[in-house]
C-alpha cells in the first residue's frame, strides 16, 4: 500500500532552528522541499544563506580518526560544538608539532638515502675518498658509463689518452669507476670521457675514510633514522588513541551540527517587525505529521508552529510515494520500481503482482523437488545476503511445489513417485466446439489470463474514480466500456465452448456495439460532459479514419494479450517433456534403472535455465500484459533528510 502522506510548513525563530531540527526532527522521517519554491504566494523571502563555521574542523578531525578500531558508541551526547572544537583542536596541535619533526626526519632520512645511492658503487674503492679532494696535481672523476662505450673506449682510446680508470662496480648496463688524469690536461680529458657518454657523480665531502666505511655509516645513520620515524608514528598513534573516543565523539558532535545546519538550504527566512522567522516544508507521514505537531504543541516556546496542509490544491509539489507492504510481499517492490514507483494517486501494485507472479510461475514450473529446491535456496541465500530476488525466488518455490504435486512431478518423474492431484499437463486434452482437441492446461492458461486482464481493468476503473476522472473511468479502452467489451467477449466464447446457445443476435450487438462506440469516440463523449468544444484535427472524415484504425489496433490488442497467457499452458508443457528428455538419457523411460548422476545433472540444467526462462517470461506477463492497462508507475520515491543518520566516520 501507499503510506498517506501530509505537507507540513514549519515556522520559527531564525535562531531557533537548530534546536528544532535536532529536538524534533531528527526523530521522524521529513522530505524537505525548497521553502522558496513551495511558498510563491508568500511575499519578502529570502534564503537562509549561514554557512557551517565548524565545517573545517570536522574535516580535520575525520583525518585524525583512524580507520579501524573506532568506538562503538556515543557517550558524551551532550557535547556543545564549543566543546568538540577545542578538543580537535588540542588534538591538532598536538599531532601537528609530531609531524613536523617527523617532516624534517625525513628530508634528513631522503638526504642521506641519496647520499649512500651515490657512493655506494664505488665501495671497491681502496682510498680515503676525503682525501682525493685535496690532490693538487691530479683530477678525478667519479662517475659511470655505459657499458658499450666503455668497451670501445678502452680498445681505441684508452691507451693512448693520458689517464687511469679504476672500475668499482659493474653491471650489464654500466661501469662504475673513477678515473685520474694531470691537473694540466684534465679539459681534454674530460672531452674525451664526456664524448664516450660518462655520467659524473659528485660525491659529498663529508665522510672520512673509504666509500666502504661511508657507505656502512649512512646506512648506520638511516637506521637511526628510521627509529626515530617509527616512535614518532608512535607518539601520533598514543596521541589520537589516548584521546579517541574524546575525538569520535566530537567528530559525531560536528557531523550532527553539519546536518542541521543542511537544513538552512531548505528554508526561506521572512521578516515581520524586528524578528526573523525560518520557514519549513515538507512531506511526512500522515501518523509522523499528527506525532510531530502534538509534540510541537507542548514546545514551552510558543514561537515555533506547524501547519498541516488537508488540501492538494494548495500545495505546488507532488506528493512522493512511501510503500508499506506485508514483509512477505516486501520484496516483490523490486519489480515495482523496476517499473516506475507508483504514484502518489495511483494503487500499489505489489500485493497484486506477488500473488499473479508467483502463481503464474508455479503453474509454468510445477514440480515437487524442483520446487523445493527454489524454495529453500531461495530462503538460505535471502536470510545470509538479503537478497530480494532470492526471496522472491523462494515466494515462487512454493507454488511450483504446490502445482509439482497438482501436476504429480517430482524432479521429472511424472506420477511414479507421486501421483497427480489434477492433471499431467503433457497428456490431459479436453474436446471443444469449433476448436477441436485441444490440450487442458492451455484452455485454463487462456481463462485464467481472461480473469487477470478483466482484474486489470477492474484496478485502472478504482483509480480513475479515485482521480475523479469520470470520463476516463467510464469510456476508455480499460473503462467500464472496456470491461463490458472484453467481458462480453469473454461471456460468448465459454458460452460457445460449453455448448450452452447464445442470447439473441440484437442483444449482442448491442452489449459489444455500445461499448466499442464508446470507446471510439470517447474524447467527444468527455467534451460534451465537460461542457467544452472538441477540436478535430484534420476533419470529420480524418477522425473516423483515425478511429477505425485505432479500434483496430484496440481489437488486435484485446486479442494479442489474451493469446499471450499461452505461455503458462506451454511452458508447463515444455517442462515435463524437457524432464522426459532427461529420464530418456538416463535410461529410465521403461521403468527400469538408470544413470542417476545424469538425472541430477539434468535437473540442475533444467532448474536454472527454465527457471530464469519462466522468471523472465511471467515479468513480460506482468508488466506487458497487465501494468499496461491500470499502471503507469509515474511517482517519485520518498526520499527523507536524514538528520539523524549513522554516518560512516
Amino acid at each position: 500500500m501507499i503510506v498517506k502522506m501530509k505537507f507540513l510548513s514549519i515556522t520559527g525563530p531564525k535562531n531557533d532552528i537548530e534546536r528544532m531540527a535536532k529536538r524534533y526532527l531528527s526523530k521522524y522521517e521529513i522530505q524537505l522541499e525548497n521553502a522558496l519554491t513551495e511558498l510563491r504566494t508568500v511575499k519578502n523571502l529570502r534564503p537562509f544563506m549561514e554557512g557551517n563555521p565548524y565545517e573545517e574542523t570536522m574535516r580535520v578531525g575525520r583525518e585524525y580518526l583512524p580507520g579501524e578500531g573506532l568506538p562503538k558508541n556515543v557517550k558524551n551526547t551532550e557535547m556543545s560544538p564549543r566543546e568538540a572544537e577545542k578538543i580537535i583542536q588540542e588534538v591538532g596541535e598536538t599531532i601537528s608539532q609530531l609531524r613536523e619533526r617527523k617532516q624534517e626526519l625525513e628530508e634528513k632520512r631522503t638526504q642521506c638515502a641519496q647520499y649512500r645511492e651515490k657512493i655506494e658503487p664505488f665501495q671497491q674503492l681502496p682510498y680515503n675518498t676525503h682525501k682525493l679532494l685535496n690532490f693538487r696535481f691530479v683530477k678525478f672523476r667519479f662517475g659511470r658509463i655505459p657499458r658499450e662505450y666503455y668497451e670501445k673506449f678502452e680498445k681505441y682510446v684508452y691507451e693512448s689518452l693520458n689517464t687511469i680508470f679504476y672500475i668499482t662496480h659493474s653491471n650489464q648496463e654500466y661501469v662504475w669507476g673513477v678515473y685520474f688524469m694531470p691537473a694540466s690536461q684534465a679539459h681534454q680529458v674530460d672531452a674525451v670521457y664526456t664524448s664516450m657518454h660518462f655520467e659524473v657523480i659528485y660525491i659529498p665531502d663529508e665522510y672520512e675514510g673509504t666509500a666502504q666505511e661511508a657507505c656502512a655509516g649512512l646506512t648506520r645513520r638511516l637506521e637511526e633514522l628510521d627509529k626515530e620515524l617509527a616512535g614518532i608514528d608512535r607518539e601520533i598513534l598514543e596521541a589520537v588513541s589516548g584521546r579517541l573516543q574524546e575525538l569520535y565523539d566530537a567528530v559525531n558532535c560536528l557531523e550532527e551540527v553539519e546536518r542541521n545546519f543542511g537544513i538552512r538550504k531548505y528554508a526561506a527566512l521572512t521578516k515581520e517587525k524586528n524578528n526573523t522567522f525560518y520557514i519549513l516544508c515538507g512531506w511526512m507521514t500522515q501518523k509522523d505529521a499528527e506525532s510531530f505537531q502534538k509534540e510541537i504543541e507542548r514546545d514551552q516556546d510558543q514561537n515555533t508552529f506547524v501547519v498541516v496542509e488537508d488540501r492538494q490544491e494548495n500545495v505546488s509539489s507532488t506528493p512522493p510515494t512511501k510503500l508499506k507492504n506485508l514483509r512477505l510481499f516486501r520484496p516483490f517492490e523490486m519489480y515495482i520500481k523496476m517499473y516506475g514507483l507508483p504514484a502518489y494517486n495511483e494503487m500499489d501494485p505489489t500485493l497484486f503482482v506477488g500473488l499473479s507472479y508467483a502463481f503464474i510461475f508455479g503453474a509454468m514450473f510445477g514440480d515437487v523437488g524442483q520446487g523445493l529446491v527454489l524454495l529453500l535456496g531461495g530462503y538460505l541465500l535471502y536470510r545470509l545476503k538479503g537478497v530480494n530476488l532470492a526471496a522472491i525466488v523462494s515466494t515462487a518455490g512454493v507454488f511450483s511445489t504446490i502445482f509439482g504435486f497438482l501436476y504429480g512431478s517430482f524432479f521429472g518423474f511424472e506420477d511414479t513417485v507421486i501421483p497427480h492431484i489434477w492433471l499431467s499437463p503433457k497428456e490431459a486434452m479436453m474436446q471443444l466446439p469449433v476448436v477441436g482437441q485441444m490440450n487442458t492446461v492451455f484452455v485454463v492458461a487462456v481463462a485464467f489470463g481472461m480473469f487477470l486482464i478483466l482484474l486489470a481493468m477492474i484496478f485502472h476503473i478504482v483509480v480513475c474514480v479515485k482521480n475523479r476522472e469520470t470520463g476516463e473511468a467510464l469510456f476508455s479502452t480499460n473503462g467500464v466500456a472496456g470491461f463490458v467489451f472484453y467481458g462480453a467477449l469473454v461471456s460468448i466464447i465459454f458460452l460457445v465452448m460449453t455448448g450452452h446457445p447464445l442470447p439473441a443476435g440484437g442483444v449482442l450487438g448491442a452489449v459489444l456495439g455500445i461499448p466499442l462506440l464508446c470507446m471510439a469516440f470517447k474524447e467527444p463523449i468527455i467534451a460534451w460532459m465537460e461542457k467544452r468544444e472538441e477540436l478535430v484535427e484534420g476533419g470529420k472524415v480524418m477522425f473516423l479514419i483515425q478511429t477505425f484504425f485505432e479500434m483496430f489496433e484496440v481489437l488486435l490488442s484485446f486479442f494479442s494479450n489474451t493469446l499471450s497467457f499461452v505461455r503458462i499452458g506451454a511452458f508447463a508443457v515444455s517442462h515435463a517433456a524437457m524432464m522426459e528428455v532427461v529420464m530418456m538419457l538416463a535410461g529410465f523411460e521403461n521403468a527400469g534403472g538408470g544413470n542417476w548422476i545424469v538425472v541430477v545433472l539434468g535437473n540442475v540444467f533444467v532448474c536454472a535455465m527454465e527457471g530464469l526462462i519462466v522468471g523472465i517470461q511471467v515479468l513480460r506477463l506482468e508488466y506487458y500484459e497487465l501494468f499496461s492497462r491500470f499502471y503507469k508507475g509515474s511517482g517519485h520515491e520518498f526520499r527523507p533528510y536524514q538528520l539523524n543518520k549513522e554516518k560512516q566516520i
